[in-house]
């Protein structure tokens, strides 16, 4: 959780290799956990790395039932980022 939130620090404040290296060590611990993932997206978006981006899309996506199943509380505390990030993934896709 305290990655993320360092990590939106990045995402807000315009510094990609800040998000970027919050999600490659949420994701090297656990590749789909779904903040990481977030965080992937945004961070490769920042870097306008549209392929790498939708590729973390891809991911959330497909993470996304079964990590929720798990009731991680971060899961719960960022709810509502989460959503926004596949509804945004979802669009997307079409």
């Amino acid at each position: 959780d305290q990655r993320y939130d360092l990590g939106r620090i990045g995402v807000v404040g315009g510094d990609s290799a800040l998000a970027r290296g919050q999600a490659d060590t949420i994701l090297s611990t656990k590749p789909t956990h779904l903040l990481g993932l977030i965080l992937e997206a945004k961070a490769a978006r920042m870097e306008k790395n549209e392929t790498r981006a939708r590729k973390a899309d891809a991911r959330l996506l497909a993470a996304e039932p079964a990590e929720r199943a798990g009731g991680l509380k971060e899961y719960l505390l960022h709810k509502n980022d989460i959503d926004a990030a596949l509804t945004a993934a979802r669009s997307t896709r079409q």
